[in-house]
């Protein structure tokens, strides 16, 4: 475990009106920056990295696309700083370790990165697409090392047509808190709504790459993301009083994630965040259902501390208190908190945009011009410039504050399928 220390600041209205029982909050957590260092070996044996790429049929056409998965897999090799533990995997409607070849994990240096990439370099497409049977076999190598921080890249062009949904599902949750996995389509061919669900469930990210030739460049910086992680198994403890409870919390920025919810006693709630690297920080929308009280009452609603290792033996990072306070005074309790008000509005922002696309594909025209309308209207009022941008490669934008839009009569595969991936971006609000 890294010496990066973390901090956490609460934005919330405390005021409530007589007989108001939800208490919303934005929870930031920041992970201090430490004094810079060069990459080190990694003699502890806290790292372990495995990259997963889709050698199925459709990866040979074209004939660039497998070629350039080789390429990208080296790259990200070449990240992987020495000591590291590092597996290459490959899966088509089944999964085998291409290095090494015994199912096992290799320490990284030059002679063991040099003979990975003679292995990648006889990667073939043939066969069909099962996910889930990817990432059952990641788990089993990954239980191979005794390391803190698992991570995964995975790539896929298609859709996984052969295994039920459910095996991708159980696949997903066996490997919930074994290692975290960033998940990447190339080309259009793929199923957003399927890898986004590994993603979610594995606390990484999903995005496109639309062209082949991107992906080395976008495999090194992931793993050299994946490097700069310091401190695992960081999660966020959410204590209640009695007669109050957890509505949700989520994860708000850097983009919208639903977080798995752990209960470790009637009145604790955990819930996993993933590895954390120094200077990195992070937003989440708290919800406590309290009970009322009369006017002039206040109370803690909630204790919100962030611990790194097990639930039995928690280390305690950093904590920041949730309070309630009644009142009459109307002025108070009908302000919503600035980062309240910013952070529900890009939550809205993702969902309208899901909403609209899929709309889109039914043929629901009506649905997704509102949809969609309403989804700009949310990135000019938040300044979202980015969602803006790929929005307008979909619709026309006729009054960007009013959301008036008119649907393209044509729209790239890419252009909607990026605007998918990355609806759940948000941006910051200012402290």
């Amino acid at each position: 475990m890294g010496q990066t220390g973390f901090a956490i600041d609460i934005y919330q209205n405390e005021y409530l009106p007589a007989g108001g029982q939800d208490v919303n909050a934005i929870v930031t957590v920041t992970a201090q920056d430490a004094e810079p260092v060069p990459p080190a070996e990694d003699t502890d044996g806290g790292s372990a990295e495995v990259i997963i790429v889709d050698c199925s049929g459709s990866m040979a056409y074209p004939s660039t696309k497998i070629s350039s998965v080789r390429l990208a897999t080296c790259a990200a090799i070449d990240v992987i700083h020495d000591g590291v533990a590092f597996s290459v995997l490959a899966g088509n409607d089944g999964a085998w370790p291409v290095y090494p070849d015994d199912g096992r994990m290799a320490i990284a240096n030059e002679k063991t990165k040099q003979q990975a990439k003679q292995a990648v370099g006889h990667l073939h497409a043939a066969g069909g697409t099962a996910i889930g049977q990817w990432l059952r076999l990641a788990r089993t190598v990954f239980s191979t090392y005794p390391a803190e921080l698992r991570h995964a890249i995975l790539l896929t062009d298609g859709k996984n047509e052969h295994e039920p949904r459910y095996d991708l599902e159980a696949a997903i949750s066996a490997c919930e808190g074994m290692f975290s996995c960033d998940c990447r389509g190339v080309g259009t061919d793929w199923v957003v709504e399927e890898l986004r669900r590994v993603s979610t469930g594995l606390l990484g990210s999903v995005d496109i790459v639309p062209e082949p030739s991107g992906l080395a460049e976008d495999f090194a910086a992931m793993m050299e993301s994946s490097m700069g992680k310091e401190v695992a198994d960081v999660s966020l403890r959410v204590w209640t009083p009695q007669h109050a409870s957890v509505r949700f919390v989520k994860q708000v920025a850097p983009a919208v994630a639903d977080l798995r919810r752990t209960q470790s006693g009637p009145q604790e709630t955990y819930y996993p965040t993933g590895a954390w690297g120094p200077g990195e920080s992070r937003d989440y929308h708290l919800c406590v259902r309290v009970a009322s009280a009369a006017v002039g009452q206040e109370m803690l609603a909630a204790r919100v501390s962030l611990i790194a290792g097990s639930q039995a033996n928690p280390e305690v990072l950093a904590q920041g208190l949730v309070r309630a306070v009644w009142t009459d005074d109307e002025a108070l309790s009908t302000q919503i908190n600035g980062h309240v008000a910013h952070y529900t509005g890009q939550a809205e922002l993702a969902e309208v945009i899901q909403e609209g696309l899929e709309a889109r594909k039914r043929g629901d025209e009506e649905t997704a011009t509102a949809k969609l309308g309403r989804a700009v209207a949310l990135a000019e009022q938040s300044g979202n410039a980015g969602t803006a941008k790929l929005l307008a490669k979909v619709v026309d934008v006729v009054d960007a504050a009013t959301g008036t839009v008119r649907l393209k009569n044509k729209v790239d595969d890419a252009d909607e399928m990026a605007l998918d991936t990355r609806s759940t971006r948000t941006v910051r609000t200012r402290k």
